[in-house]
Order: structure tokens, then C-alpha cells, then sequence
């Protein structure tokens, strides 16, 4: 596994010199600094830890400061470890958007956007009880039964009803890499990315 940690900037379009427009997510991916290195001997797996996003001092605690201090690294917003890292990273070093190729496919990690108390037609997909016809009257976006009646005389576990929709976490795989400015540490992937501007999103392969 090779990972970056980014944040999502917004969407935009670009154009194929053959004219097809393709919807892309815009991320700032990086660049990122190895926090810690995790080995077998040590901790019984192996992992890198990488930290982005800069934080004011005195907003961090002794604790972080010191461990950031370990990798003479300023303290650090977001951290996140990437178990099993193919690439060969030393403590301090920083890993940057120069690790994906344009063409290839990634895996985005995000938080999605919470929506609030929604109904089952909106949440699960229902399509509604039917139509307005024989007698019926607001219960187009109804959810119909939900269980027996003499049997089994309760409801089901699992069974999907309304609720609280959004906030989780969210994997969308197979998004390719289209354009990568490693100037700006931007890069462009297919598709949208859960989660609003700004969020914070893991980028894999």
C-alpha cells in the first residue's frame, strides 16, 4: 500500500484533446511528513505514520510536540498511518503528490456530508408506497409495513427506516488519476470524493 493524506479543494471539468469533458475532484494532496516508522520488531506490524496540515505551537500539547519534535517536524493538524507502506520512508521525511502517476487508479477515503433526519425514499431508496389513487392520501414517500403482526409481534433488527443520513465514513474505489500538478501539490481524480471543501480525505493505492 502506498497513501497520502489530502484535503478536498472542489470540483471542476477538464477536456480530452478529442474534446470529451470528464467531472474531476480537485485535491491538495500533501505534502506530507513521516511522523513514525512502525516495524514487526517493535510494534508487530509495519507501518508509516504521516502528519499534514500545520498547526500553531500553542495550540498543540507537550505530548505532540515532542513527537513531532522526533522527526524535527513542526506539530501537525491530521494524522493518519498507512499499514503496510510499499515505499521505503525514513522518520522526517516528507512524502509528497510525486508518488501516484496520472493513469492509475486510487482508492479515496472521506467523510460524508451529514444530512440530517431523512426518510427512507431519500436514505434507502424506497419508492414509496404507490400513488395518490384508491384512497390513498400522503403516502407517496411512506415506508409501507414494517413487520408482523400475531407474528413475530416485533420489529426486526437492521430493519431500514428513517434515520440520521450522512456523516460516514466512505470508500469510493477505482477513481483514476487524471492530471497531477506537482507544483501546487494538486491532484485531479475522476468522480466526485465524499465529503464537503475543505475535508480531509486519505488518497490510496
Amino acid at each position: 500500500m502506498k497513501g497520502i493524506i489530502g484535503k478536498k479543494i472542489g470540483m471542476t471539468s477538464i477536456f480530452s484533446p478529442d474534446g470529451k469533458q470528464t467531472a474531476c475532484t480537485i485535491i491538495e494532496a500533501g505534502p506530507c511528513v513521516v511522523t513514525q516508522v512502525k516495524s514487526q520488531d517493535t510494534d508487530g506490524y509495519t507501518a508509516l505514520q504521516l502528519a499534514f496540515g500545520d498547526k500553531k505551537e500553542k495550540h498543540a500539547t507537550k505530548g505532540d510536540i515532542n513527537h513531532f519534535s522526533k522527526a524535527q517536524t513542526a506539530p501537525k493538524q491530521f494524522v493518519k498511518e498507512f499499514r503496510d507502506y510499499s515505499l521505503d520512508k525514513n522518520l522526517g521525511e516528507t512524502i509528497t503528490v510525486d508518488i501516484f502517476a496520472e493513469g492509475e487508479t486510487v482508492d479515496v477515503v472521506g467523510t460524508s456530508k451529514g444530512k440530517g433526519f431523512q426518510g427512507v425514499v431519500k436514505r434507502h431508496g424506497f419508492s414509496g408506497v404507490g400513488e395518490q389513487s384508491h384512497g390513498q392520501h400522503d403516502r407517496q414517500r411512506a415506508p409501507g409495513s414494517i413487520g408482523g403482526s400475531s407474528y413475530p409481534s416485533r420489529v426486526f433488527k437492521g430493519m431500514r427506516m428513517a434515520g440520521r443520513m450522512g456523516g460516514d465514513r466512505v470508500k469510493v474505489k477505482g477513481l483514476k488519476v487524471v492530471k497531477i500538478f506537482a507544483d501546487k501539490n494538486y491532484i485531479l481524480v475522476t468522480g466526485s470524493v465524499p465529503g464537503h471543501n475543505g475535508s480531509i480525505v486519505l488518497i490510496q493505492k
